[in-house]
């Protein structure tokens, strides 16, 4: 993290929020569950104190997650912006020219934050930016609806993989058991995210797992998904959740590596990590970052390159 920022507490936090009005949250692109847990569940607490507040992304929403934004959109002229679960401005997507510089505050869960908010929330011991916002939340003396209760959940719940991954800990299960008890959809919110997959999904892993490629004696394992693959079976981004976690499946694997190409032809590696390596220095090595288990970077190179350049890095790390 730069010196940018200001670091504050979840109470400087919530003074920021009680100070404050006309709320704009901005949530990163190719959005996911936490950043639009976060968002929607901190836009239904802000308006709840009678302020004004959307939730807007870069992306479309995907289908499985619309039901995080049945409370709409309300016009106003926006004084304050926010972003959640953001660690970087190039993750703003086609919203970074725009609101880059002007958040207000930043309320984000990686240690690898740039600090491009003049404010900065983080807790990055946290496993999802949902919980910093239910910290955020609860200090703002505001009630756990059912409908945050469920926000809240899902991002919870996705960041840890249904609560199987590395990074969850004690308090996120207090978490998740004090949301399920708030009213949190929890047995509809797993069944859609981990059991149902779309016919194009299942065609997908299928390609996917044809084209698997080890490296270090099969310590890693490296999977590519093309325009190509995401036209030939018709996945949506939606389809897409899940793919980088595939080659954490597989026996002997300490790091999986997807390397997804983009609609304007970049490549975005998404890597995974079991104990002792950490994804995130992989990653900043090629300017991105993330967690210890869980990273990401970009390349504008072909796929030939991309991959000789992981390859390097990956073999140097598990073989140093």
């Amino acid at each position: 993290m730069t010196a940018m920022s200001k670091l504050v507490s979840v109470k400087q936090t919530a003074e920021i929020l009680n100070k404050n009005d006309k709320y704009l949250i901005l949530t990163h692109s190719h959005p996911d569950g936490d950043t639009l847990g976060s968002g929607f569940g901190l836009c239904s607490a802000l308006r709840s104190l009678g302020k004004k507040a959307n939730v807007i992304c870069s992306d479309e929403i995907p289908e499985k997650f619309r039901y995080l934004t049945v409370e709409g959109n309300e016009e106003f002229e926006v004084e304050t912006v926010i972003s959640v679960d953001v660690a970087d401005q190039k993750l703003l997507g086609s919203l970074k020219e725009k609101y880059a510089e002007s958040v207000l505050l930043s309320i984000d869960h990686h240690a690898t934050n740039t600090g491009f908010a003049e404010n900065l929330y983080l807790e990055g011991d946290s496993a999802a930016a949902t919980e910093c916002v239910y910290n955020v939340i609860k200090e703002l003396g505001v009630k756990i609806t059912p409908f945050i209760a469920t926000c809240l959940y899902t991002g919870l719940a996705t960041d840890t993989g249904c609560f199987k991954f590395s990074n969850t800990t004690p308090r996120t299960h207090i978490y998740a058991a004090e949301l399920m008890a708030a009213g949190a959809d929890y047995n509809e919110i797993n069944r859609v995210m981990f059991e149902v997959k779309s016919q194009a999904r299942i065609e997908m892993e299928r390609q996917v797992l044809n084209g698997i490629e080890y490296i270090c004696d099969g310590r890693c394992a490296i999977v590519t998904v093309t325009q190509e693959m995401i036209r030939e079976t018709g996945c949506d981004s939606s389809d897409m959740d899940g793919i980088a976690a595939m080659s954490r499946t597989i026996e002997g694997v300490s790091i999986g590596v997807t390397v997804r190409e983009k609609s304007d032809g970049r490549w975005k590696v998404s890597l995974r990590t079991f104990e002792p390596y950490d994804a995130s220095a992989i990653a900043s090595d090629f300017g991105g970052g993330g967690h210890i288990r869980a990273a990401g970077c970009e390349f504008g190179c072909s796929l030939e390159e991309v991959k000789t350049q992981l390859k390097a890095k990956i073999t140097e790390v598990l073989e140093g």
